[in-house]
């Protein structure tokens, strides 16, 4: 299933769980550097919410994104923006054109990122920063959901490449100065996607929370999400989940921004 296919499934109330966070927003801004009077691009823009949060702070963006049912709810909130129904994969839009990009949890539901990431540097100008919230395999394979989801943790894993090999893909499509920096959730979180509730378990009990998380939505069994979360609710109530978080606690971050200069 392609991401347009499956957000026009789970995008009709993607807004009651899903907001741009500000701590994501303003890392992001950055790293996009904008210039004033710049054009910019929201590659897999979704609903609009993280292109709502910068054109408040006065850029121009243009929304891409491959699901109708995202795009109509973009474009309730954000009138005088340019919203295009298309894959990160062909864009059709003018070479060189934009100065900058931002994508945010997008890549993994690319169906050719190598492509993707060649098509966006074909648009953007030279020198043109593309700033990234994503993740790696190794950090969701860290996420102590692993332990009630695992087959749904390992198909999430299994949708972004390696980081070496993301870098490389970065690499090839024309992109350099490629950097990162790891992030970990934060208390005060406000966008609910996959482990934005690692510090508050009972949250993934609610199924308004579950249904806005593609995770949960398109790469599980219902099977196994039912017996998860009776084992989770279990746990949280004997005080069992204080344990296994501690056990999946590292130092790799749990999310992962990134930039790339074109």
């Amino acid at each position: 299933m392609t991401k347009g296919i499956r957000y026009n499934t789970i995008g009709k109330d993607y807004n009651t769980t899903r907001r741009a966070d500000p701590f994501i927003v303003e890392r992001l801004y950055a790293m996009l550097a904008p210039i004033p009077a710049g054009i910019y691009l929201d590659i897999g823009c979704g609903t609009g919410n993280y292109l709502t949060a910068f054109s408040h702070k006065g850029l121009q963006f243009i929304g891409v994104d491959p699901s109708e049912v995202m795009l109509q709810q973009a474009k309730a909130k954000n009138d005088h923006t340019v919203f295009i129904q298309a894959k990160a994969e062909s864009l059709s839009l003018p070479g060189a054109h934009f100065d900058g990009t931002i994508a945010v949890l997008t890549m993994h539901h690319w169906d050719d990122i190598g492509k993707g990431l060649m098509e966006v540097h074909r648009v953007l100008k030279p020198g043109a920063h593309m700033a990234c919230f994503s993740f790696t395999p190794q950090q969701v394979m860290g996420y102590w959901l692993r332990h009630y989801f695992p087959e749904m943790i390992e198909r999430s894993s299994r949708t972004i490449p390696a980081w070496n090999e993301m870098e490389q893909l970065l690499l090839n499509a024309g992109f350099s100065h490629v950097e990162t920096e790891p992030y970990f959730i934060k208390e005060d979180l406000q966008d609910n996607f996959l482990y934005s509730h690692k510090t508050r378990p009972e949250q993934y009990l609610r199924q308004e929370i579950r249904n806005n998380i593609s995770s949960f939505t398109s790469f599980s069994d219902r099977g196994e999400v039912a017996k998860g979360l009776l084992q989770l609710e279990t746990d949280i109530n004997s005080g069992k989940i204080k344990e296994i978080m501690k056990n999946y606690e590292n130092e790799i971050g749990d999310y992962l921004f990134i930039q790339a200069i074109a």
